[in-house]
């Protein structure tokens, strides 16, 4: 029953780990970023819950199902104040609360049944997610190896550019987008990584380039606004970044920076890439207009460690992430492979990720439905829907233009 995460706010110089005894502990780790990631903050905070209801089992309590979901539920609502952004947080809490929920409905389950199907599915998440890696880094390949051939013959060995820090650091091994590069590089295809520094918490040059070099990767490190020149001299051959969040429509939230350097690649006609798993995608959202995007303290931007760059006076901006229009993605790389948009009039970019997820998304099991439908049964007779996922799903399924346009 213990958990200890890399404190990635003290690297490259030094290597100190933190103990996590409980869900507090998780929280504080992420929302102070000594860990950070989409992929990985979402595990973090299931095993730190962990940690601590695994704590509760050698000890005198109530031995209910009721008491055990309690305390999951209060335990996986904190966790989500912890960041507003990256969606794996909150997809991994919605799938743990349905999970005690449906252990809890079970005969004779109790406080221990519950507890161990909990910790049982959070190890799981950490193992999935290296999975999710390592198929991510394959697809990758393949679409860069696809997009760049003229340029892979021409030249041998390309060279990509990166943003922020995706590898190992950023999930429970080999990385999203810098595991793509780690593909190219095991596969003879990598001339040189560019890693920007990432302004303002540096996560390139202290993470990124930490990873590089420990991995003896061949890369270079250069800062946020040098990247359109870089492209201009024809030294970038394709742009792989990661996401915290990414909307039905491909427009994609990540790391503040990312949108300038889409626009840079789209006007030096450079691939660029989102690599992320399929949890990093919301379901509930129809474009990125509707991702809330964190805001964080200012001193992260008026010091530089516990030096301070900037006068008392100023005044500071400083969210966390952009948005990325869909239309400046060249295709979207998950674990279950890669989703290439369709091209419409004037070249315009629309992403069927819906399409691509199939069932996963569409698929609205008929107890959901029935139950829906019957607590709705005397508001339908007023002619009053009450506005909820369900009845929305029920609206549009009865509705043969809906559809006609997006499937059934």
């Amino acid at each position: 029953n213990e958990l200890f995460v890399l404190d990635q706010k003290l690297l490259p110089h030094r290597e100190s780990y933190i103990r996590i005894s409980n869900s507090n502990d998780g929280w504080n780790v992420i929302r102070n970023m000594q860990i950070r990631g989409a992929p990985l903050i979402a595990v973090v905070a299931m095993l730190s819950i962990s940690v601590e209801i695994e704590t509760l089992l050698s000890k005198p309590c109530e031995n209910s199902a009721k008491f055990a979901c309690d305390i999951i539920n209060e335990k996986l609502a904190y966790m989500r104040t912890s960041r507003p952004t990256a969606v794996n947080l909150f997809n991994a809490c919605d799938f743990m609360s349905n999970l005690v929920k449906d252990e809890a409905s079970k005969e004779n389950s109790n406080r221990d049944s519950i507890f161990s199907s909990f910790m049982k599915a959070a190890q799981t998440m950490l193992k999935q997610d290296l999975e999710e890696n390592l198929a991510q880094g394959k697809f990758g390949l393949e679409a860069i190896k696809e997009d760049c051939k003229e340029k892979i013959k021409t030249m041998g060995k390309i060279n990509l550019l990166t943003h922020c820090n995706t590898g190992s650091l950023a999930t429970t091994g080999y990385g999203t987008a810098l595991g793509v590069v780690r593909s190219l590089h095991s596969n003879g295809l990598l001339q040189e990584c560019y890693a920007t520094e990432t302004r303002p918490y540096n996560q390139g040059s202290r993470l990124t380039a930490f990873e590089l070099v420990h991995d003896e990767i061949p890369g270079k490190l250069i800062t946020d606004s040098m990247v359109s020149f870089l492209m201009k001299k024809g030294d970038v051959q394709a742009v792989v970044t990661g996401a915290d969040r990414i909307a039905l429509n491909g427009d994609t939230a990540n790391k503040i920076g990312t949108y300038q350097i889409a626009m840079a690649a789209e006007y030096h006609s450079v691939p660029f890439y989102i690599v992320a798993p399929t949890s990093t995608i919301d379901l509930n959202l129809i474009n990125g207009d509707l991702i809330p995007i964190e805001e964080r303290a200012a001193e992260e931007l008026t010091y530089i460690g516990d030096y301070k760059i900037a006068p008392d006076e100023i005044g500071v901006w400083n969210p966390a992430f952009d948005i990325t229009p869909a239309d400046l993605i060249t295709a979207i790389i998950t674990e279950r492979g890669i989703i290439r948009p369709n091209i419409g009039v004037g070249g315009k970019k629309t992403f069927e990720i819906s399409q691509f997820l199939g069932e996963k998304l569409h698929k609205i099991s008929e107890k959901t439905i029935s139950n829906s439908a019957m607590s709705s049964k005397k508001a339908e007779s007023d002619n009053y829907f009450p506005l909820t996922n369900e009845s929305v799903a029920l609206f549009l399924m009865k509705s043969d233009n809906v559809c006609n346009l997006i499937g059934t």
